[in-house]
């Protein structure tokens, strides 16, 4: 089983991308972020076309998750513990075959002394609120997304630029250890302790050809997928600039290949 994050940043934008990049690859769940596109406008049918199903939550211009699936989904959420009305569209849950995918786009933070960056902590809060009143760390349970967040400094390609920095700071990554502590492990350090994997790099300053990126796409998964984790892979050449139709996606997506449960 292939389950693939993928931040397309627009997905009227990437669609070409996406639809080229998932006809390639077939995975069985390709969870989406910042679809940037309301619900009535996604563009499902192209994506029906090709055999996947799509449960989504979008809003105009901004944020937006989306699960593409080869089988049906069921059991969708979409809100957070007090979750204002109307709430920013950046989680989306489904049962998928023998397992639970909870798709995230968490907020940026922009700067650890702005509202924002309360806001990003308070959203984390309620999103592991979400964990403790609908699953239990012994479901076969898959939380995944653009996280905004390097779990250490393995993950960031100047650790030193970049310390105490949104993305990077303490508080943080103190608030994903409490995602580990409830039951989770990052699949990618499951599977190899290596530096320098990054699934995002700015448009800016040559990050990409430079290899100035950031590890914030993340896949977590609960004990009982552990032995099921065959790799976590970088699709690194959908960032490049010549993979596909128009300008990438400043992300790359992130794939996690399961063996049969």
């Amino acid at each position: 089983m292939k389950i693939t994050t993928w931040n397309v940043n627009s997905i009227r934008t990437r669609r070409q991308r996406a639809l080229a990049w998932l006809a390639s690859h077939e995975p069985d769940v390709l969870a989406l972020q910042e679809t940037k596109v309301e619900d009535a406008v996604f563009p499902e049918d192209d994506f029906a076309n090709l055999g996947y199903h799509v449960a989504r939550h979008g809003q105009k211009t901004y944020n937006g998750v989306a699960l593409l699936t080869r089988s049906p989904c069921s059991e969708v959420r979409t809100a957070l513990p007090h979750d204002p009305e109307p709430a920013e569209a950046r989680m989306i849950s489904a049962r998928v075959r023998d397992l639970t995918v909870i798709d995230v786009y968490v907020p940026n933070g922009k700067h650890i002394t702005s509202d924002k960056f309360a806001y990003k902590m308070d959203w984390l809060t309620r999103l592991l609120e979400h964990l403790e009143a609908h699953h239990k760390p012994s479901d076969p349970l898959v939380l995944l997304g653009d996280f905004n967040i390097t779990p250490d400094d393995r993950d960031v390609y100047d650790p030193v630029a970049w310390r105490g920095k949104v993305h990077c700071h303490p508080v943080e990554r103190a608030m994903l250890q409490r995602f580990f502590d409830w039951g989770l492990t990052d699949l990618l350090r499951h599977k190899t302790d290596e530096e320098g994997i990054y699934s995002w790099w700015d448009y800016r300053g040559g990050g990409f050809p430079r290899n100035k990126g950031l590890r914030i796409d993340l896949i977590l998964g609960t004990a009982p997928l552990l032995d099921r984790v065959l790799s976590v892979d970088v699709d690194r050449d959908e960032r490049g600039e010549d993979a596909g139709e128009g300008k990438p996606s400043d992300h790359a997506p992130v794939t996690l290949t399961l063996a049969d449960g």
